[in-house]
């Protein structure tokens, strides 16, 4: 079994609403620590959703937290199918400093060809749906089915 390791900084951390994609019948899953981006990264909340996005503007905003998880292929392709990848989020790789101070390469989602006003957002060092910023998160079956967050982030 083909393992890799996938940094999750939004709604897929434990006690996140998407953190019940990492169950058994996506594929193995097995949080490995907490810990942080060596680079930082502006992480923003976005869309009338609430949507959080890590931008790839390395050396804006803050060494964002989150959680590595080993996971197999079939979780992976899982996540890849959440994160829209490569149409919407594109998978790269990147250092992630854990709390046990080991530097990992791991998998994370970036948002990369953004509309360049994002990057004047508040941004955040740590995601959490119920945080003080009051922008709570709305989940996938209480938005409008046709609405697409490609059209309020992505540049044309």
């Amino acid at each position: 079994m083909s393992l890799s390791k996938v940094f999750v900084y939004g709604t897929l951390k434990k006690g996140e609403p998407n953190h019940y994609w990492f169950e058994s019948k996506n594929g193995f899953s097995k949080l490995i620590d907490c810990g942080s981006t060596v680079l930082k990264y502006p992480l923003i909340i976005g869309t009338k959703y609430n949507i959080p996005f890590l931008l790839a503007q390395p050396g804006t905003g803050y060494n964002v937290q989150g959680e590595v998880y080993e996971v197999d292929d079939r979780m992976l392709k899982n996540l890849d199918t959440l994160e829209d990848h490569p149409n919407f989020y594109i998978r790269k790789e990147d250092d992630i400093k854990l709390n046990s101070g080991e530097i990992h390469k791991c998998w994370i989602y970036f948002i990369v060809n953004f509309k360049p006003e994002l990057l004047k957002k508040e941004m955040y060092e740590n995601y959490s749906s119920s945080g003080l910023h009051n922008l709570v998160y709305t989940e996938r079956y209480n938005r409008d089915p046709t609405y697409t967050a490609k059209n309020d982030i992505l540049q044309q």
